[in-house]
């Protein structure tokens, strides 16, 4: 009897049987555009092995103008269906089924040669589009259903036409940026007259039994969106039209309320696709931040959708659903929703992978074999790069001690959890305390490595992590003043408090210090929190009066040295979230300063190279978040004794507690060991 009985349950489509209502949703990696497709087959043929249900490939444009960006992959001729064949093939061999998805960008598209209803630019992309007339609109038309077609030939099982996160199919239908006055604009009737006949045309041209996905957006999230009436006119309208499933879109991506990063709750948004359960008969969707079996188990127990759609989580595991069926969840890889490898590299032009598997998108690259001998291996640090080497080299066979002088596992993740909004570090934490013991490694908590214990191993790993920064402010020893990783522990704090350094650390410091409770777990403080209301109440699903965020617990004043924007250098597509979050919340940003000395007044500062405008902020406590540099100092007693040893993670270069880099680092050192 499996603990997923829903979840793991076929989906009978009519025409194709789906074995699980798990789907992996489209995710645009970089991988297509390689042209490397025995590597594009791997990533999709690793998801297939894992079990998933079914999956849709990253948006491939049908036509030049309608790709997100130059040069973006699509169908364009025999040559791209040949090399498509491979990956589906693959796809097919390990029991997988695949559709593609068909993406054009609108006014979206970071090109000259965009195109649009109406000739509005973007505020995400720099070019004005060009207005299609009748004629042009019969062209995007066409070349959606010769994608299709194409799709169709390349062995898909078949395609999502993508209506949602305001691409151009979604840009017909709002007056927002349709401003129309012929037959594609004006009334809703003809607003939603592209993505009907699209749906139409594309039915037509691929027959009965193929696969069609209308990605619909259920809650646009902008100004004059969707109301839920219309959301339901166009879903039965797309039903009517041949869709075999409709999938759920949610916010544009130009909307300024988060939709996917970690501080979203669980499920956040699966209430909406609740809400059109009934009003159509075929299958629908649900997704956004599901990222464990039991959550997608729960939404589909409750009827909330009759199938899952989890991308990123696919990215962090493979093989979340053969796990999943196996009764062996504890094991899966969670996705965190940090967005630092996967969407962050999208937005950044650079191949995707993952924070938490940085061997998602690289699978022929970063390859983990068998070692040709067994040897023994110490660790020193049970932070991300520790983890992460100790498991590797386990994996392929070494005999691993991990040594830490903490009494757990996680390094700097054990601070980072205690943040609002990064409960998901919490899970992260626990998987590596599973995989460590599945794995076979003998850790050692508690315990300060020296060289002596070390000399009997044929390999040593130095991944001890960081130390604080000195600033060297005067006053800094007062008993007003704190380090990070004292606040984070639960060191008392006053109510008005200076945070020095505004990157990663002192944004999250500062979300701990003004949140009181926990948001991220209380989904309606949540939604009332940044505006989102009921598309049902209020058109596009935004509040009328907007965010209402809860008083500050504290006031916080956050600095920098830098005369630049705080924040400017967090994640691409994060970091608006965490600096819209402090401003709702009071916390005053100020950049350019000089720290000239901490008293039991506060904090005394100046302004640029001048040092001038003297100015006290008056506060009770000073919190250092003023960098790190690494902590090397066995590494280098180690090295001064003459032994050879790897220097990994923070140890090795401290740079805002980059856990992404850390994890690659310690995988690819242990994979050639």
């Amino acid at each position: 009897m499996t603990q997923y009985p829903h979840m793991l349950a076929p989906l009978d489509l009519g025409f194709t049987t789906l074995r699980n209502r798990v789907l992996m949703g489209s995710m645009h990696t970089g991988l297509e555009e390689t042209g490397d497709w025995a590597r594009v087959a791997a990533f999709y043929g690793a998801r297939a092995a894992g079990g998933c249900g079914l999956m849709v490939t990253g948006g491939m444009a049908p036509n030049r103008e309608g790709g997100v960006f130059p040069g973006a992959a699509g169908l364009f001729g025999e040559a791209d269906i040949e090399n498509h064949r491979r990956v589906t093939q693959r796809v097919h061999d390990e029991g997988g089924k695949i559709a593609m998805q068909i993406l054009h960008a609108g006014r979206y598209a970071y090109s000259p040669d965009c195109v649009a209803p109406s000739a509005i630019k973007s505020p995400i992309s720099p070019f004005v589009p060009r207005a299609l007339d009748e004629e042009g609109i019969e062209t995007q038309i066409a070349d959606i259903v010769t994608a299709a077609e194409r799709a169709r030939a390349a062995g898909y099982d078949g395609v999502e036409i993508m209506g949602s996160e305001g691409y151009f199919l979604n840009q017909f239908l709002v007056t927002h940026t349709n401003k129309r006055t012929d037959r594609w604009g004006g009334s809703y009737e003809n607003r939603m007259r592209l993505p009907v006949e699209v749906v139409r045309r594309v039915r037509a041209a691929v027959g009965p039994d193929f696969i069609l996905i209308y990605r619909l957006s259920m809650i646009d999230l902008v100004p004059q969106g969707s109301s839920w009436e219309e959301v339901v006119q166009l879903a039965g309208a797309v039903e009517a039209a041949g869709a075999t499933l409709i999938n759920t879109g949610i916010g544009w991506h130009e909307a300024r309320i988060p939709t996917i990063v970690t501080s979203v709750p669980r499920r956040a948004f699966a209430w909406v696709t609740a809400k059109l359960m009934g009003a159509v008969s075929i299958p629908v969707i649900t997704s956004n931040r599901i990222n464990t079996p039991q959550v997608a188990e729960a939404l589909l127990a409750e009827g909330a959708a009759d199938m899952v759609s989890m991308a990123r989580p696919f990215l962090a595991d493979p093989d979340f659903v053969a796990k999943a069926q196996a009764e062996r969840a504890a094991t899966i890889a969670p996705c965190i929703a940090c967005n630092q490898a996967c969407l962050d590299h999208t937005f950044g032009g650079k191949l995707s992978s993952c924070l938490v598997n940085p061997r998602a998108c690289h699978e022929t690259e970063l390859v983990v074999a068998p070692a040709r001998t067994r040897r023994r291996i110490a660790v020193v640090g049970a932070g991300p790069a520790g983890l992460s080497a100790a498991l590797t080299a386990a994996e392929r066979g070494h005999d691993v001690t991990l040594i830490e002088q903490a009494q757990d596992v996680g390094g700097q993740l054990n601070l980072a959890r205690q943040v609002p909004g990064k409960e998901e570090f919490h899970g992260l934490v626990e998987w590596y305390r599973t995989m460590l013991g599945e794995k076979g490694v003998a850790v050692r908590l508690g315990h300060r490595a020296d060289p002596q214990e070390l000399k009997g191993h044929d390999e040593v790993i130095i991944a001890t992590g960081v130390r604080p920064r000195d600033p060297a402010i005067p006053g800094q020893d007062g008993p007003n003043v704190l380090g990070y990783g004292a606040v984070l522990r639960g060191a008392p704090v006053g109510r008005r408090v200076a945070v020095i350094g505004a990157g990663g650390i002192g944004f999250d410091v500062s979300e701990f210090l003004v949140t009181e409770g926990n948001p991220t777990l209380d989904l309606p403080a949540w939604l009332a929190e940044w505006g989102v209301a009921d598309p049902q109440d209020h058109r596009g699903g935004l509040e009328p009066e907007g965010p209402r965020p809860p008083a500050p617990a504290r006031h916080v004043t956050l600095l920098q040295r830098k005369a630049e924007k705080l924040g400017r250098r967090l994640g691409k597509t994060s970091g608006w979230v965490h600096r819209a979050g402090l401003a709702m919340r009071g916390v005053e940003m100020v950049g350019g300063v000089n720290y000239e000395r901490i008293d039991a007044q506060g904090l005394h500062v100046t302004t640029g190279p001048g040092r001038d405008d003297p100015r006290l902020i008056a506060v009770d406590t000073v919190v250092l978040c003023s960098g790190q540099e690494p902590e090397r100092t066995l590494a280098d007693q180690l090295e001064a004794a003459g032994m050879k040893v790897h220097v990994i993670g923070g140890a090795d270069v401290a740079a805002e507690l980059d856990a992404k880099r850390a994890i690659d680092q310690g995988t690819r050192l242990a994979a050639r060991l």
